[in-house]
């Protein structure tokens, strides 16, 4: 009953489940405690997690994203490996990555040195154009003013083709990007045409399915990182960083298989130190947790528990977050950088 109740509406709460159920039970004889509920929840891996945020889908953007589903089922991956991704992003001067970990006693919260300054509307942002390959990233630039299709299609010719040669695209690549309206305009189709790229045909209402949605949450969490104070430094900084992302990615497996080739494994975290150390090489690499084995319980690669437990997806990467072992839960076949770690007594 108490599975079948949050199953039928994941949205209940935790105090309404247990006050619902309580009195449900009660009129029937049964006792039951706070502790059982949460117990029964969890033996059968469920935990409250936040809601995630997903695109509003018409009943039209569902079959175009099912039909685009079926129709690239098959793909073999060098397909995809031959698509320059691309897409605009605002990053703001101080947003919401701007999230920071401080150490301090009980009371101290608003101390200055464990306070984060905050301004109305992000204090400023800047617009970007980018993409990438699997080959790595490719040019980077901001959009100064308001972009319009002319701007769009300038864009492109400065960049899309200077992009594709860095990269060493294979011959017949194709193009990406998604249906704003500056880039499905006749005009921007036609110049497209004209200079015979092929564009990748692509559903409505679906940031979701580009990959370069990891590459801006990885932008936005190394610039804020570093603090900018103006925009022009923010400029600077993105450029910056964009530059340092690396060409080599994997997905979970393939990163562990490449650290057992190693005779190492991926890494486990033992303590805040070594995951402060290992998030200031990258925001977003792979460790060796998973839950594949039971969804919501989580064991290190060696069978160990962590300290702290997650839910969602089946892999485990290495976040910037508030809280220790604060592991992001990700699809397994996103592709990141992974960390190995060797034991000392097998150098």
């Amino acid at each position: 009953m108490i599975t079948r109740t949050v199953s039928k509406d994941p949205r209940t709460t935790r105090g309404d489940l247990v006050h619902d159920l309580v009195n449900d039970l009660q009129r029937t004889g049964t006792k039951v405690t706070k502790a059982t509920i949460s117990n029964t929840l969890c033996r059968q891996g469920l935990k409250s997690c936040s809601a995630r945020r997903v695109p509003l889908l018409k009943p039209v953007h569902v079959q175009a994203r099912l039909k685009f589903a079926r129709e690239h089922l098959d793909d073999p991956e060098e397909d995809w490996e031959n698509v320059i991704w691309s897409d605009e992003t605002k990053i703001e001067l101080f947003g919401k990555n701007s999230t920071r970990c401080v150490w301090r006693r009980k009371n101290a919260e608003l101390h200055p040195k464990n306070t984060i300054p905050t301004v109305k509307h992000g204090g400023g942002n800047i617009m970007l154009w980018g993409c990438f390959s699997a080959k790595g990233p490719g040019r980077l630039i901001r959009v100064k003013e308001r972009m319009n299709g002319a701007m769009y299609r300038e864009i492109l010719g400065d960049n899309l083709l200077p992009s594709a040669r860095a990269l060493k695209m294979k011959r017949g690549w194709v193009f990406q990007h998604d249906n704003d309206p500056k880039h499905t305009a006749r005009a921007t189709k036609e110049w497209l045409r004209k200079k015979h790229f092929k564009v990748l045909e692509w559903p409505s209402q679906s940031p979701d399915l580009n990959p370069i949605e990891n590459l801006w949450r990885e932008l936005k969490v190394c610039v804020a990182q570093r603090q900018p104070q103006h925009i022009i430094a923010l400029e600077e900084i993105c450029m910056e960083e964009w530059a340092k992302i690396p060409a080599t990615r994997r997905s979970w497996d393939d990163g562990r298989r490449d650290c057992e080739k190693r005779g190492a494994d991926l890494v486990i975290i033992d303590s805040r130190q070594e995951q402060a150390f290992l998030t200031g090489f990258s925001p977003a690499a792979w460790v060796g947790m998973t839950d594949r084995e039971r969804e919501g319980t989580w064991v290190w690669v060696d069978g160990t528990p962590p300290d702290d437990s997650l839910g969602g997806e089946d892999c485990g990467d290495l976040r910037n977050m508030t809280l220790f072992l604060g592991l992001n839960d990700v699809n397994c076949i996103v592709r990141l950088q992974w960390i190995c770690e060797k034991s000392l007594t097998e150098l």
